[in-house]
Parts: C-alpha cells; sequence; structure tokens
C-alpha cells in the first residue's frame, strides 16, 4: 500500500499543532521553574499557531494567501471570503510576535499565557472541524 501524501492544509495544520505543543510544554516547564526564558517565546509560538491554522483553513478552501506573518491581513482575508472563526480576532496582539519582530526588541506587554493558550486551543478545535483532519 502506498504511501499518504499529506495536503498543504494537513502540514500547516500538523505544524500548527507542534507550535501549540511547543508553547504549553514551555509554559508548564517554566511555571515549574525548570527554565529561564523571555516570555515571547511561548508568545512566538503561540502566534505561529495561530498563523499556521489560519493559513490552513484558507488552503482548505483554497484560497490563496500571501508569504505574512501578519494576523491582520489573514483575518481579512478570511472574512472577505465569507469565513468565520469565532475568537480568532482575540489573537491580534500576538502579531507583535510573528518572525520579523523577534528581531527588533523585546516585548513583554501581553503576560496572560494561560488565556491565549486557551484561545488557541479554541482556533485549534474550530479549524480542525472545519478541515477534517
Amino acid at each position: 500500500m502506498g504511501k499518504k501524501f499529506l495536503r498543504q492544509y494537513e502540514i500547516l495544520f500538523k505544524k500548527a499543532v507542534v507550535d501549540l505543543n511547543s508553547a504549553k510544554v514551555i509554559w508548564i516547564s517554566f511555571e515549574q521553574g525548570n527554565i529561564e526564558l523571555d516570555m515571547e517565546v511561548i508568545f512566538f509560538h503561540l502566534q505561529q499557531c495561530s498563523e499556521k491554522l489560519i493559513k490552513s483553513l484558507l488552503d482548505f478552501n483554497q484560497i490563496k494567501f500571501p508569504r505574512t506573518h501578519d494576523l491582520q491581513s489573514l483575518i481579512n482575508l478570511l472574512e472577505s471570503n465569507e469565513i468565520e472563526l469565532d475568537g480568532v480576532k482575540e489573537l491580534l496582539p500576538l502579531s507583535v510576535y510573528a518572525v520579523e519582530g523577534r528581531y527588533a526588541i523585546l516585548h513583554d506587554d501581553l503576560d496572560d499565557v494561560d488565556r491565549y493558550i486557551e484561545i488557541v486551543e479554541g482556533l485549534l478545535r474550530s479549524v480542525e472541524m472545519e478541515i477534517g483532519v
């Protein structure tokens, strides 16, 4: 039997899961006092997860998207194609933690990791139901 090739939206979804799991493992380790780190590392993974989930849903719906890390422009694409994702706009503050933002300055304006993990988990469940992964 041949090996199943994943579609682009499935790859994006799986990579999003890895980013979410990374954020959660790092957060747990940090809370237990096992590691020292800048909080932006956790928020970076949450931003990456959100970005990949939105792109996964766009790709599933055969909507072309630009090479961007800007959550607002990706959300605009969802809206212009009449695709609704509950709570997705709550993730907009994560945009400053995107790839290009990681090399600018240290960000410390977000601190509610548990809340953002919960929102991203909800987004993941919504996208998972939509694309049937």
